[in-house]
């Protein structure tokens, strides 16, 4: 497909990050990180997509990825996020959480900080499933049902909330500095208030019926309370927080499990996920075309969206468009971003107009013109 680069890297990449930018530049960003899993040695790597980076071996492209610099890590990678320009925090199948600090001049890597077994249960290890940064805090999830709360300049655990789910916990995600937003196994997602002593989470969202797992959640940059789940049945939830327990709306995504799902940071109205299924879609909410490209043939057709529940009040004007994302009335349209795939696309970033994700077919695409 036109704009992507293809890196064969002979290892399944499990997540794929961006390095962050300046929010005060334009700059595009030219460094991200990608951790492996399923391999015989794991690791976590750096890359460079900028000018540095381009080699001038015959087989090397501009844009293609360049391999800065690599450390060996224990366990599978099940989650990676920076923590800032120069630290990446990772969370391993072992239970340990990782600090790695990124040497820019000798492009190196060493582990700065190391949590073993910050998840794991009574007599062995659990695999700790997500984490979230908001520097200098990190907050974990694991297997365990235990949610940890970490300070990058301390040594110890801040708090940990023990027996904060009955079943595992998948992913989570910051909504405000002191909030978050975790989701399970059995279809539920549960807000977390680290100011309220005890155990119990503030408060409680779930779909109906079948109790499918949630794999993924993503919250809107601007709009804390409206967030993105995805799980094993393939289907996009978007949920409004402050509106009773159910999503607003599900759109009928992916055929196998969704791995990850974000917003745009910087343009919500755009939205990637990724799937068991091989696909990297990408939503974009639109009121300008009576039709969604999705309904107009081609290879989106199997994709459906239904408005699951109308929001009560308001002011409609100031409604999120994701909240009245319903394809009938033309307000979402989506696009393939790779080419057919026959393995997992496990994880996908974006920043800017730069798009990256990485498979279980032992490789990483880089879009650096997504049209946003």
């Amino acid at each position: 497909m036109e704009g992507i680069n293809a890196k064969y890297v002979s290892k399944k990449i499990s997540k794929t990050r961006w390095r962050p930018v300046s929010s005060s530049s334009l700059q595009q960003p030219d460094i991200f990180a990608t951790g492996s899993w399923d391999n015989e040695d794991n690791s976590i790597s750096i890359w460079s997509i900028g000018e540095n980076g381009v080699s001038s071996m015959d087989d090397e492209f501009e844009g293609d990825p360049q391999l800065l610099c690599e450390y060996k890590h224990n366990g599978d990678v099940l989650d990676l996020q920076f923590l800032d320009q120069d630290r990446i925090v990772t969370a391993s199948s072992t239970g340990a959480v990782t600090i790695f600090r990124h040497h820019h001049n000798s492009q190196t890597l060493s582990v700065s900080k190391l949590w073993e077994r910050a998840h794991h249960y009574p007599c062995n290890n659990a695999p700790c499933t997500g984490v979230v940064c908001n520097s200098p805090e990190i907050v974990t999830v694991g297997e365990d049902g235990r949610i940890m709360l970490f300070r990058a300049d301390q040594e110890g655990v801040l708090r940990t909330i023990e027996k904060a789910d009955s079943s595992a916990i998948h992913a989570v995600t910051f909504l405000r500095t002191t909030e978050i937003l975790t989701v399970n196994s059995i279809g539920q997602l549960k807000l977390w208030d680290f100011r309220q002593p005890g155990n119990e989470p503030s408060q409680i969202l779930s779909l109906t019926g079948d109790r499918v797992p949630l794999h993924c959640v993503d919250r809107h940059p601007n709009q804390q309370h409206i967030v993105a789940t995805g799980g094993q049945d393939g289907m996009l939830c978007i949920w409004d927080v402050r509106q009773g327990n159910m999503p607003i709306s599900l759109m009928e995504a992916h055929t196998s499990e969704m791995w990850e799902v974000h917003f745009h940071p910087s343009n919500p109205g755009h939205l990637f996920s990724c799937s068991e299924d091989g696909s990297l879609l990408h939503w974009e909410t639109s009121s300008n075309t009576d039709t969604p490209s999705f309904l107009q043939g081609g290879r989106n057709t199997s994709i459906i969206s239904r408005s699951a529940i109308a929001p009560a009040g308001g002011n409609q004007s100031l409604i999120n468009a994701w909240l009245t994302g319903d394809s009938s009335k033309g307000h979402l349209e989506t696009t393939h971003m790779l080419p057919s795939q026959m393995l997992s696309v496990n994880s996908l970033d974006v920043l800017g107009q730069c798009l990256v994700c990485g498979t279980d077919g032992e490789a990483i695409y880089v879009n650096r013109h997504v049209p946003i």
